[in-house]
């Protein structure tokens, strides 16, 4: 008896491409942060509209970013074994026309929200593709990638607040230490063939053992973060247990990437995603709790 053969998948629709090409589930990564500042700034939900012009101004921004990136990356992801079919995905073209019309939307959604909001957009969309070039020429692009996420706590706070605040500036820096952290554990995947190319980073500079610890070291602070960010805008006990809990996916993240060089692909992208999807969602959930129950 001849054994059956399997019919061939069918093979993704456009936009199931689209999303795996700029990778819109890590929109979970950053989207929180601007939501838990927004909830804080306007002490609650604010508006619909308000609400819904943040969000697309975060799925906008993100979404040129990332596009940005996979541009600037096009003829060294086709090299590196992990990434050797992104450009497959969608073309250059197609790619270059996503740029500008997630940027056009992005910088006319802005427009939409206030003055400042607007003027700032383009320093806002300089940050978030800069981050791309850095491992050209420096060893702390983590940093930058964290500057990068760091700008959406403070948008949203400014589209609530129309005016800088102390607490917004708290979040960001902690959002800062905290991505920096996660992405150096992501870069150890790539350590071999970024230094056989010549690319830049902590882990290329230091190796993976001492990067680990570096990362650590990063969300520990970034934990402190976190506190002084709670204490700031008056937040109370249970965005302090939400708080434990993000302690307790730290210690899972990096339990899951410890051990030996080389790491295990799938341990760190378990650690990568789970972790800090986790830790995202319960930081927004923790200040939505906290600012209900003082109502």
């Amino acid at each position: 008896m001849s054994a059956a053969i399997a019919p061939a998948a069918a093979p993704p629709g456009p936009v199931k491409r689209v999303l795996t090409f700029i990778r819109f589930s890590h929109t979970l990564f950053a989207l929180p942060f601007a939501l838990g500042s927004m909830l804080v700034a306007a002490r609650g939900v604010p508006g619909w509209r308000t609400f819904g012009l943040i969000l697309l101004c975060m799925v906008s921004a993100r979404t040129a970013a990332m596009v940005f990136n996979r541009l600037a990356d096009w003829e060294m992801d086709k090299r590196n074994p992990r990434t050797a079919g992104r450009h497959r995905l969608v073309s250059w073209p197609v790619a270059a026309a996503l740029l500008v019309m997630s940027s056009a939307a992005f910088v006319a959604t802005t427009a939409c929200i206030n003055p400042l909001c607007f003027a700032l957009s383009p320093v806002a969309l300089i940050i978030v593709f800069f981050y791309s070039l850095t491992k050209r020429f420096t060893d702390y692009t983590q940093f930058f990638l964290g500057l990068a996420l760091a700008v959406s706590p403070v948008g949203a706070w400014l589209a609530v607040r129309g005016h800088f605040g102390l607490a917004p500036l708290v979040l960001a820096g902690a959002v800062l230490l905290w991505v920096a952290g996660f992405d150096l554990i992501y870069a150890t995947m790539d350590h071999d063939f970024d230094r056989s190319v010549g690319l830049r980073s902590l882990v290329v500079r230091y190796g993976i053992p001492v990067s680990l610890r570096v990362a650590r070291g990063l969300h520990i602070t970034a934990m402190l973060g976190l506190v002084g960010f709670g204490v700031v805008a008056g937040l109370g006990p249970i965005y302090g247990f939400g708080l434990l809990l993000v302690l307790g996916a730290f210690v899972y993240e990096h339990r899951s990437v410890a051990g030996p060089a080389p790491l295990d692909m799938g341990a760190v992208n378990n650690a990568f995603f789970n972790a800090n999807a986790f830790v995202g969602l319960v930081f927004v959930l923790s200040i939505l709790g906290d600012l209900w129950v003082r109502r």
